[in-house]
């Protein structure tokens, strides 16, 4: 279980940090934008018609998602069994404030995702027209006036972040890292990685905030 939540978080990080990459093309222009968003459902073409890979990459995303959480409460309640009685007195754990916060994080994550699909994927709770480009869609979510939109999605992001620290350095001892060398260096890779992409992500809404992307 511990090996399937590792390889599939590891992926997922892997989508996040393709899909930030993505998000920083609207710095070039809504144009580049759009382009960008209109390529990604011609991949793989004439081999797979037109929108199957988009298709099969969610379908992937999706297996992803739902490996990672069931392997996460299988092993929370394998941990809670292995100690049905509480201790009686029970000292405070010293861990790092990303690993008391897992599951909230993880909760947060999942609504996140619902949310960012019905608004920039589908269009349903944009605020943008119907058939709006998906510059356009963006640009709409993150003006003043939909402060608490932003609010929402610098508060995701930040758990997201902090889930994807700790997640890190947990796969990386899954997978069999366990010199104290290696360690300090896993702590300090996660933290920049993790740094990398909430910063990379919230530059977007910032930069539509501060007028620089419009």
């Amino acid at each position: 279980m511990k090996i399937l939540m590792a390889v599939t978080g590891l992926l997922l990080v892997g989508f996040l940090y393709a899909h930030m990459i993505g998000n920083l093309k609207i710095f070039f222009g809504a144009e580049s934008f759009d382009h960008y968003a209109h390529w990604l459902r011609t991949i793989a073409e004439p081999l797979l018609p037109s929108g199957w890979f988009l298709w099969i990459m969610r379908f992937g995303l999706v297996v992803a998602v739902v490996g990672h959480i069931v392997a996460a409460t299988i092993l929370t309640r394998r941990a809670r069994k292995a100690r049905p009685v509480k201790y009686v007195h029970r000292p405070k754990v010293q861990g790092s404030y990303a690993a008391r916060t897992m599951r909230w994080g993880g909760v947060i994550i999942v609504l996140f995702v619902v949310y960012h699909l019905l608004d920039l994927t589908t269009g349903t709770l944009n605020p943008a027209p119907a058939g709006s480009e998906p510059s356009a869609r963006v640009i709409a979510d993150f003006k003043a006036e939909q402060w608490y939109v932003t609010l929402f999605y610098v508060l995701s992001i930040v758990a997201v972040g902090l889930h994807l620290r700790h997640g890190l350095f947990s796969a990386v001892r899954t997978l069999g890292q366990r010199t104290a060398r290696g360690e300090r260096i896993a702590r300090g890779a996660a933290l920049l990685l993790s740094v990398v992409l909430v910063v990379g992500y919230l530059s977007v809404p910032f930069a539509v905030l501060t007028g620089l992307v419009d």
